[in-house]
C-alpha cells in the first residue's frame, strides 16, 4: 500500500508515522510519501519518519518530495493536512476579529472563513492531481480545517472523498478509560457539523452510559469541555468542547484577549520539535509532540484506512453527504456522524431527531458553511460579506462589514481574485 500525505512536512507527521509503526498489523503500508512544498522542514520531517519506522522495526519506507505529481502517483489514498499561511495566517485568524468583539478562532466564526478562503481553491487543485495521478479507486481523507466546508468543497467538484475530525475519537478514548475498557467497546451517538457537535450517548458493550455519566461526573465532564454543569445538565447531552464558542462567547473573548494564542503557543512546539527532527540520533515519538494538539488522529486515520481497505462494517465518525439524515438540510451539505463502509461508499448511521436548539443552532451554521463555500469557490467581496453575516456570532451587518475588510485586509496575499 502507498501512503501519500500532502503537507507531509507538518511537524505533526511523525505522530501519524508512530501510529502506522505501532499498528502495522492493522494497515500494512509500504511506502509513505510526503509532499511539501517546504524542503527544509520536508527533509527534517522525513528523514525522522523513516528513522521512526526501522526503529520499530517496520519494513515501509518513507520518501519526501515537493513534487505533487510524483507524491501522489500510483497512490491507494492520499491525506490532506495542509494549513495555508502556516502558523502566521493562524495568529492573525486568532486576532483580528478581535477588533470587532468577535472571538478569533481558526475553525469557527470569522477566523473560520479566512481559513476557509485560503484553503478550498488550494485543497481543489490537489485533489484534481489526485484523480489524475493516483490509483483510479483512490481515496482523498481530508484532515484539513475546516473539514466540513473542505469535504464538501471535494465531494461538490465530485472526489471520492471523506473528513475526519479527531473530536469524536478523542471521547471514545476518554469514556473508554472511565470505564477501563478498550476503546472499540464504547460507541458514540455524535452528531452535527465539524466542530459543531453533541454526544447524544456512550454505549458501552450495547449499554447507555451518558444518563450515568451526566448524574454522577457532571462536574468532570464540565471541566472537560470547559463549560457551566447547569448548561450541560439542561441539555441532557455532552457538546464538544467547539461549542464553548457559541455557548459562552464573551467569556472565551476575554480569555483571548488577555493570552497568548495557540498560534503561538504552537509555533513554541514546533521549533522545539524541528530541533529534534534535526538529531539523528532521535528515533521515537519525542513527548513534545504530544503538545502539537491533534491527539488520536493516527488511530482515526489507521482505523479508517483499514475500514475502506477491508470493507470492515464497524462504524466511524465521519464527515460526509447528508443524504437525508438530517431532514432540515440539503441532502448535499456535509454532516459529522457516525457512518459505516460497505459497497465501496460511507453510510451515515440514523440520527433520531434532534431538540428544537441544537437543530436550529445546526442549520444557523450549516447555511454559514454554504455561502462560506460559494465565496471560497467564487470570490468576490460581496460573497465574503453574505457568509460573514450569516455566521451566528456575527449577524449585525455593520460587524460583518467591519469584519470583512479585516479579513480581506489579512489575507489578500492568498485570494486570487481579491
Amino acid at each position: 500500500m502507498k501512503l501519500a500525505i500532502v503537507g507531509g512536512g507538518s511537524t505533526y507527521t511523525p505522530e501519524l508515522i508512530d501510529g502506522f509503526a505501532r499498528l502495522r498489523e492493522v494497515l500494512p503500508i509500504d511506502e509513505v510519501v510526503l509532499v511539501d512544498p517546504d524542503e527544509q522542514r520536508l527533509a527534517l520531517v522525513a528523514g525522522m519518519s523513516q528513522r521512526m519506522l526501522a526503529h520499530a522495526g517496520h519494513p515501509g519506507r518513507v520518501v519526501g518530495t515537493t513534487d505533487l505529481v510524483a507524491g501522489v502517483a500510483d497512490a491507494d489514498a492520499v491525506l490532506i493536512q495542509l494549513r495555508i499561511g502556516g502558523q502566521h495566517a493562524r495568529h492573525a485568524d486568532e486576532t483580528w476579529p478581535h477588533e470587532v468583539d468577535c472571538i478569533g478562532q481558526e475553525t469557527t466564526g470569522p477566523g473560520g472563513l479566512a481559513k476557509a478562503l485560503r484553503t478550498v481553491p488550494v485543497v481543489l487543485r490537489i485533489a484534481d492531481v489526485v484523480r489524475e495521478h493516483a490509483k483510479p479507486d483512490a481515496w482523498i481523507v481530508d484532515f484539513t480545517n475546516p473539514v466540513g466546508i473542505v469535504t464538501r468543497a471535494l465531494l461538490e467538484a465530485g472526489h471520492r472523498a471523506v473528513g475526519l475530525c479527531n473530536v469524536a475519537i478523542g471521547f471514545q478514548r476518554r469514556f473508554a478509560s472511565v470505564f477501563g475498557v478498550e476503546h472499540d467497546r464504547v460507541s458514540l451517538g455524535h452528531v452535527g457539523l465539524n466542530h459543531l457537535t453533541w454526544e447524544r450517548s456512550v454505549q458501552v458493550d450495547g449499554r447507555d452510559e451518558l444518563p450515568g455519566l451526566l448524574r454522577d461526573r457532571l462536574g468532570e465532564l464540565a471541566g472537560d469541555v470547559h463549560l457551566a454543569p447547569e448548561l450541560i445538565a439542561q441539555l441532557g447531552v455532552l457538546p464538544s468542547y467547539y461549542l464553548r464558542y457559541f455557548y459562552a462567547h464573551d467569556e472565551v473573548l476575554r480569555e483571548q484577549r488577555s493570552s497568548p494564542t495557540r498560534a503561538e503557543a504552537v509555533q513554541a512546539i514546533e521549533r522545539e520539535l524541528l530541533d529534534l527532527y534535526a538529531d539523528a540520533s532521535q528515533r521515537e515519538k519525542p513527548a513534545a509532540l504530544e503538545g502539537r494538539g491533534g491527539a488520536f488522529y493516527s488511530e482515526a486515520a489507521i482505523e479508517l484506512l483499514a475500514a475502506m481497505r477491508d470493507g470492515t462494517s464497524r462504524s466511524r465518525v465521519v464527515n460526509l453527504r447528508n443524504d437525508g439524515v438530517m431532514p432540515f438540510l440539503p441532502d448535499d451539505h456535509v454532516i459529522e456522524v457516525p457512518a459505516v463502509f460497505r459497497d465501496g461508499r460511507f453510510t451515515a448511521e440514523p440520527v433520531a431527531p434532534l431538540p428544537d436548539d441544537i437543530w436550529g443552532l445546526i442549520a444557523s451554521v450549516a447555511g454559514y458553511e454554504r455561502l462560506a463555500l460559494d465565496a471560497a469557490v467564487h470570490g468576490g467581496r460581496d460573497r465574503v460579506l453574505r457568509a460573514m453575516r450569516a455566521h451566528p456570532l456575527v449577524l449585525q451587518h455593520d460587524r460583518a462589514e467591519r469584519l470583512t475588510d479585516l479579513l480581506l485586509a489579512e489575507n489578500e496575499r492568498f485570494l486570487e481574485w481579491a
